[in-house]
């Protein structure tokens, strides 16, 4: 039941924040409180405090992972925010997997631009963040 649900609430939850980032360059703060509290609230109910505490960690790697790229000033904190939610719904393992498939998708994204030269402005990165939770979700079950 969990697994499904968890599922079901990162496939929504990354749809709305991949909408948002295209559309207004933003990821909203309900969106990546929502996965925190999501990730939180479900693994605590299915595992206790031993699912809490992967929650916790999940999201305190998720943070970690991206916040040197914000400082740095190559990604926005809505990014750092939505990977810290997502890090709370999928645990450390799989947070970890999603952001290196995120930052291939990344790359791939930023080639195309620069390709193309589709823009010279920032590239939203939620989608890239959001598929590369998806394929860890995909691959974890």
């Amino acid at each position: 039941m969990r697994t499904d649900t968890l599922f079901w609430i990162t496939i929504a939850l990354g749809a709305l924040a991949i909408f948002d980032d295209l559309r207004r360059r933003v990821i909203s703060n309900w969106i990546s409180g929502a996965a925190l509290a999501s990730g939180i609230l479900l693994n605590t109910v299915d595992h206790g405090p031993r699912g809490a505490a992967i929650a916790a960690a999940g999201a305190a790697l998720g943070f970690a992972l991206l916040i040197l790229f914000y400082l740095m000033g190559g990604m926005g904190g809505g990014d750092v925010k939505l990977m810290t939610g997502l890090g709370a719904i999928l645990g450390p393992s799989a947070v970890l997997t999603a952001a290196v498939l995120g930052a291939i998708a990344g790359a791939f994204t930023a080639a195309g631009a620069v390709l193309f030269r589709r823009s010279q402005r920032a590239i939203p990165y939620a989608p890239a963040l959001v598929l590369g939770a998806w394929l860890a979700l995909v691959l974890r079950n």
